[in-house]
């Protein structure tokens, strides 16, 4: 095929843009964000896609090329930067189904917290044969937790008060331990953790691999990280957003009422650039056809479009000749779009990092953004969860009261024209 010329612009500001060297000013493809260019196998990059992780965060693109060399970590991330994955892949990498001893052990600061790990990794190891995980916290009775142990698992996430415990009763043995994972070590170190934390490194093979994740960096971790690691590589990344910059809003509705809600969240906000996350290319194009018919302006992106196409989606989006881009998160995959004004989740993610990672994609550059979500009764353990992660109460909003405003309809102020 010959190459096609996009010419963009608006009035006299008219600029040509090749085919096969597309250069957009409001975005970019970023390659190295994506998780098969890391050396993982098929099974897991096919996992991986089927929950939802369609590129990797700032945390995982810069941590995860380390983990998988088997070095010593220090990274400096927050909730919601996507640590929990970042770790979770790494250490399953060298288990082996095989041996039901303790291969990796992750310490976090609470139950809570743990249990949410553990759940987390149990996602990730859905591609890999048997790997039994198993949380050793307090405020439950040895007795399951000793039966469980001499079944054997391969992962132990707990707290350090217990695990401590299950060491001096020779209940718990990590003579076989690959990988040690110190989650919010600031946190557990602020709660008095310190002493514990050192007992059961010492109890630990020399020749292992130590992550040390922590939102902040004070004395006790230089401390840690100087007794216990070998060369630690040092990563620091901020959270994927500034909650200032960003508004979120939540709005209960029905199923039915789904494609029509975007339309009025549209009308209402009315932004100039917007990306509505669905699950399924099916859902993309329904939205589309739906924005289309109400006389919006909406292009839709998913896996099934051939390169050409999504080339010209996307040229389409970056130089605003159309306001509103619906997309699946693995089509979105590697789109790096700076000056956006809203996220709609069209469905709420299954997944709370998922959604924070959306979420990030507007208000970046010191911009404020608006994230709306659209959630269904059936999505509400999703939204709970999304609440714990923030650590704040969502900003739910009454459905009935938005109002489509004046100002005609929502339409693109460039065009694009293609010549062949």
């Amino acid at each position: 095929l010959a190459p096609t010329t996009f010419i963009v612009g608006a009035r006299s500001d008219w600029r040509v843009i090749h085919y096969a060297t597309f250069l957009f000013c409001r975005f970019t493809v970023v390659t190295n964000t994506a998780f098969n260019s890391l050396p993982l196998s098929a099974a897991m990059l096919a996992n991986l896609e089927s929950l939802g992780y369609a590129e990797m965060t700032p945390i995982q693109a810069q941590s995860l090329p380390v983990i998988l060399k088997g070095m010593d970590l220090i990274a400096q991330a927050k909730t919601g930067s996507g640590k929990t994955a970042a770790f979770g892949i790494g250490l399953l990498n060298p288990i082996n189904p095989r041996f039901f001893g303790c291969q990796a052990l992750v310490m976090c600061p609470t139950r809570e917290l743990a249990d949410q790990v553990a759940k987390e990794i149990r996602r990730l190891a859905r591609s890999e044969d048997n790997i039994k995980v198993l949380t050793l916290c307090g405020g439950v009775s040895f007795g399951p937790q000793i039966g469980s142990l001499e079944h054997g698992a391969h992962i132990i996430v707990g707290t350090p008060g217990r695990i401590q415990q299950h060491l001096r009763k020779g209940s718990l043995v990590l003579d076989g331990l690959n990988t040690l994972i110190l989650d919010e070590a600031d946190r557990m170190l602020d709660m008095g953790f310190y002493d514990a934390i050192a007992d059961i490194i010492e109890q630990t093979p020399q020749r292992r691999q130590t992550l040390l994740f922590s939102a902040t960096y004070p004395v006790g971790i230089k401390q840690l990280s100087s007794k216990f690691m070998r060369d630690p590589q040092t990563v620091k990344v901020e959270a994927l957003h500034a909650d200032s910059q960003i508004e979120q809003i939540f709005y209960e509705i029905s199923p039915e009422q789904r494609l029509e809600a975007v339309v009025k969240v549209l009308g209402h906000f009315r932004p100039t650039s917007c990306v509505a996350f669905c699950f399924t290319k099916q859902q993309v194009q329904e939205v589309v056809d739906h924005l289309t018919a109400k006389g919006m302006s909406a292009v839709g992106l998913h896996g099934d479009l051939e390169q050409r196409d999504r080339d010209q989606v996307l040229a389409m989006f970056a130089n605003r000749s159309t306001s509103v881009l619906v997309a699946t998160d693995v089509a979105a995959r590697g789109l790096d779009i700076d000056a956006l004004d809203m996220v709609i989740n069209v469905e709420l993610a299954r997944d709370s990092e998922i959604h924070i990672h959306r979420v990030g994609r507007t208000g970046r550059a010191g911009e404020k953004g608006i994230a709306v979500s659209l959630v269904a009764p059936s999505e509400s353990q999703r939204a709970r969860a999304i609440e714990e992660l923030q650590k704040a109460p969502l900003n739910w909003q009454q459905y009935d009261r938005l109002s489509i405003k004046e100002g005609g309809k929502l339409l693109p102020a460039m065009t694009t024209l293609c010549i062949g």
